[in-house]
């Protein structure tokens, strides 16, 4: 049978947000979270979490450097030599992470100063080489931009999450505002959410409430 002068039917377009899309961005802030779920990314989450204003800060940094690592990565995937993809994912990753330390103390000097060494600790952040090596090494340009910003943003839930009991409990105050001094009471704070065993339980509780919540605790 002739088919001369039928066109020939082409594939529907993807859409930009469609349900694997949205998966994408979504799955890291639930059943997919990099710190309750893959247990990434403790250290920095015991460290940087006293107050919220620098775990905001570092959530910022990190969304960046893992949306921009994975864009990167993934339009170059089929030109890096498998023998040194590892440097190459380090050296780009150290490339956003200097942008972030230089534009925190450009702009936020204070914070920078706060934030210290835990910057530069980004570069060997494990949830950032992770997706560079599971997901952007293996997937297109535009989905590896996407998982970036969702892990990103799983991660700094978590973060901002874990910073808010800390701050609260461990200083009276919320972002720098004296709650319990607005309204009247003398809070004068646990001490022990401020020091890294604090986090630890903090964190310690955030995975069993997400877990059990998605009815990933066993029960006996």
């Amino acid at each position: 049978m002739s088919t001369t002068g039928e066109e020939k039917k082409s594939a529907p377009a993807q859409p930009l947000f469609g349900k694997k899309e949205r998966q994408l961005l979504s799955d890291p802030l639930d059943n997919n979270n990099p710190i309750t779920v893959q247990v990434l990314g403790i250290c920095s989450a015991l460290a940087v979490t006293v107050q919220m204003e620098p775990a905001f800060y570092m959530s910022m940094g990190v969304i960046f450097v893992t949306m921009m690592s994975n864009l990167l990565i993934s339009i170059m995937r089929n030109v890096i030599p498998s023998r040194v993809r590892i440097i190459v994912q380090l050296a780009v990753v150290s490339t956003f992470v200097i942008i972030v330390d230089q534009v925190l103390k450009a702009y936020a000097y204070e914070m920078s100063k706060q934030l210290s060494v835990f910057v530069g600790l980004i570069v060997t952040n494990c949830i950032i080489m992770g997706r560079l090596e599971a997901f952007a090494m293996a997937n297109k340009p535009w989905p590896s931009l996407l998982d970036g910003i969702g892990n990103g943003l799983g991660y700094g839930a978590i973060l901002m999450v874990v910073a808010f009991f800390r701050e609260l409990i461990g200083s009276g105050s919320v972002y720098g505002y004296k709650v319990f001094d607005a309204l009247g009471i003398n809070y004068i704070g646990n001490g022990v959410m401020v020091i890294p065993a604090g986090a630890a339980i903090v964190i310690g509780l955030v995975i069993w409430a997400q877990r059990a919540r998605n009815g990933m605790v066993e029960s006996e």
